[in-house]
């Protein structure tokens, strides 16, 4: 149907008609799809439902007869770039164009089945009278000619991006909504896999095949896992894309999601943890507050390099943390911890908590290579030290740290009443959702039955 759009455009440059009754047997008065809404009543609907009706497609729709059935089908909507633009304005502008144009069209006789007849811009008819009878549109510049010998030039509506041009803009957009750290590991995969492609091709060429390609390339040098965090950031991409209409559809959705292993850290036994504190404690007290942290405000580690100075009230006892589901959150400091802390009174507070090298100071570093830091530490000084596999890291302090806590409690309380005290410490949104994560980490667990099977 691209002809077919390029004459409509084409067409409106040089006709503006007054409609005429149509053809009832060949074909349907094309209308125009507004996203659900009745356009005329625009400024009485609230910006709720005009953002809503935005967020669709709109589109130009008819039927033809089909010669084989008898009846009229259905042709393919005619959106013209449109749904670029996000103001009703500019797409019922040029919409309304696209539509006076096509009627004309289907008046002069036009078949979309078969390709765009260019001589149909050639208002004069072969038959003087029966054109009086059918059409009375003003012709423009009145060809003197029937027939166009040479082919229309007309300018395609948008060139075609390259794949490098599309995701350069895709990534722009994205950038907007996601924080710094999200945005540096989804840039990362498009890039990664924006190298595997030939960059200067246009992304309309890029197609499922070559996609799940890459994917299994992926699957191969890494996991599946991190396969199916490709996929899902691959189709972030390009459902901007889609949208944008750059390319016709987000294919990646449909590729298969492959089936995983939950991957989750393990609980520290009363033991290791008693150890792995004494060895801190003497090699490297600084990795051990970070970790205390995690285990007495049940943080993540990323949590406590977002930290600031000025982000604990040492008076009120009480600690403003970023967290990844909500902008800030507050959290207790308990007095196990408070105890352990330097005076930070004479500390700037804009400077981050935790640095490599003391508590308080500037730190020139992004998020991600913040918290890498101290997982590379851990790993350097306790993992390698006592042996701890890959299923062992800091977070399992906080695993270990809320069994330990959901145990004590469960000692005075039912276990409603102690999941409901754990999950105002622990910060869970919901009662299901502590849930699964106590079963996740094998918090609760029955008590020696072993009289049951004598």
């Amino acid at each position: 149907m691209s002809n077919i759009l390029l004459l409509l455009q084409r067409v409106h440059q040089n006709v503006h008609q007054t409609r005429h009754s149509l053809d009832k047997k060949k074909f349907s008065e094309p209308k125009i799809y507004t996203g659900g809404v009745d356009i005329t009543l625009w400024n009485e609907l609230s910006k709720e439902e005009q953002s809503h009706a935005i967020s669709k497609d709109w589109y130009i729709y008819y039927k033809f007869l089909d010669a084989t059935t008898g009846k009229l089908k259905r042709m393919p909507n005619i959106k013209g770039g449109c749904n670029r633009f996000k103001t009703k304005r500019e797409r019922i502008a040029i919409l309304t164009k696209l539509r006076d144009a096509l009627e004309y069209l289907l008046e002069k006789g036009l078949n979309p089945y078969l390709d765009a007849d260019l001589s149909l811009l050639d208002a004069k008819s072969s038959n003087s009278n029966e054109s009086k009878k059918t059409i009375t549109a003003p012709i423009v510049n009145k060809p003197e000619v029937t027939k166009i010998s040479e082919p229309i030039k007309t300018e395609p509506i948008e060139p075609v991006l390259s794949i490098k041009e599309a995701f350069e803009y895709a990534l722009k957009i994205k950038k907007k909504s996601l924080n710094e750290t999200s945005y540096m590991n989804f840039a990362g995969r498009i890039n990664r896999f924006k190298k595997a492609l030939d960059q200067n091709a246009p992304i309309t060429s890029l197609n499922r095949k070559q996609t799940n390609e890459y994917l299994n390339s992926v699957l191969e040098s890494t996991s599946a896992r991190n396969r199916n965090n490709t996929r899902i950031d691959l189709s972030t991409l390009f459902e901007v894309l889609a949208n944008d209409e750059i390319i016709p559809e987000n294919f990646i959705k449909r590729i298969n999601t492959l089936k995983t292993k939950p991957e989750r850290n393990k609980t520290y036994t009363p033991d290791m943890q008693e150890s792995i504190y004494s060895y801190l404690k003497k090699n490297d007290p600084l990795l051990l507050l970070f970790i205390k942290f995690i285990s007495y405000n049940f943080l993540r580690p990323v949590e406590v390099c977002r930290l600031k100075v000025g982000d604990l009230d040492i008076k009120d006892k009480k600690l403003y943390v970023r967290a990844k589901n909500k902008l800030v959150k507050i959290k207790i400091i308990p007095e196990i911890l408070i105890k352990d802390l330097p005076d930070l009174s004479l500390m700037n507070k804009a400077d981050f908590l935790f640095t490599p090298s003391q508590i308080g100071g500037e730190w020139i570093a992004t998020e991600n290579n913040r918290r890498d830091h101290f997982s590379k530490r851990f790993k350097a000084i306790v993992k390698d030290h006592f042996g701890l596999g890959a299923d062992y890291g800091m977070y399992s302090f906080r695993h270990t740290f809320i069994t330990k806590l959901y145990r004590e409690l469960r000692k005075s309380y039912s276990p409603f009443e102690a999941k409901s005290i754990l999950m105002n410490i622990t910060g869970h949104s919901t009662m299901s959702a502590l849930e699964l994560y106590l079963r996740d980490i094998d918090a609760e667990l029955p008590e020696d039955y072993s009289h049951l099977l004598e």
